[in-house]
C-alpha cells in the first residue's frame, strides 16, 4: 500500500482555492506551482520577475526541505512566465543559478496571464527521492 504525504505552506489561498502545495506518493512528489508568496500568504512583489523569482524559489526549498529532498532530486520542472520573451534572460539566469550543474527536464511556457494580479512567474515540479540527493 502507497502511503500519502500531503504538504501546505499553511496559507490562504490553499483552502481559497482547494489545493495543496505538495503531494508525496511512494517516491514521488508531485509539487503544486510556486508562487512569490511570503510566509503570511501575501503575495508580491508585483511586477519584479526577479523578485518573484527569488521568492519562488525559496518556497520551493520550503517543500524539499518539508521532505527532506534536495534540487539534485527535482527531475522535472514546468515554469510559466508571462511575457516570456521579454523575460526569458531573467529566468534562465535564475534557473541557472538555482540548479547549478543539476538539470532537471524543463518546459517553459509563455503565458498572458496567471493567478494574481503582477503575477508574472510560477513554477510546479516533481521530485524523485530515489535519486541521490
Amino acid at each position: 500500500m502507497t502511503t500519502i504525504d500531503v504538504y501546505d505552506h499553511g496559507i490562504p489561498a490553499e483552502s481559497h482555492f482547494g489545493y495543496a502545495q505538495a503531494i508525496r506518493s511512494g517516491d514521488l512528489i508531485h509539487v503544486s506551482g510556486q508562487l512569490a508568496f511570503d510566509e503570511a500568504g501575501g503575495f508580491r512583489p508585483e511586477d519584479d520577475v526577479t523578485a518573484q523569482l527569488d521568492l519562488t524559489y525559496a518556497n520551493l526549498d520550503r517543500v524539499l526541505a518539508h521532505y527532506g529532498a534536495t534540487r539534485n532530486q527535482i527531475v522535472s520542472q514546468t515554469l510559466y512566465a508571462v511575457d516570456l520573451v521579454r523575460n526569458a534572460e531573467v529566468v534562465g539566469k535564475a534557473n541557472r543559478a538555482y540548479f547549478g550543474a543539476h538539470r532537471p527536464v524543463s518546459t517553459a511556457l509563455g503565458v498572458t496571464e496567471l493567478t494574481f494580479p503582477g503575477q508574472l512567474v510560477e513554477i510546479s515540479c516533481v521530485i524523485d527521492m530515489k535519486l541521490p540527493a
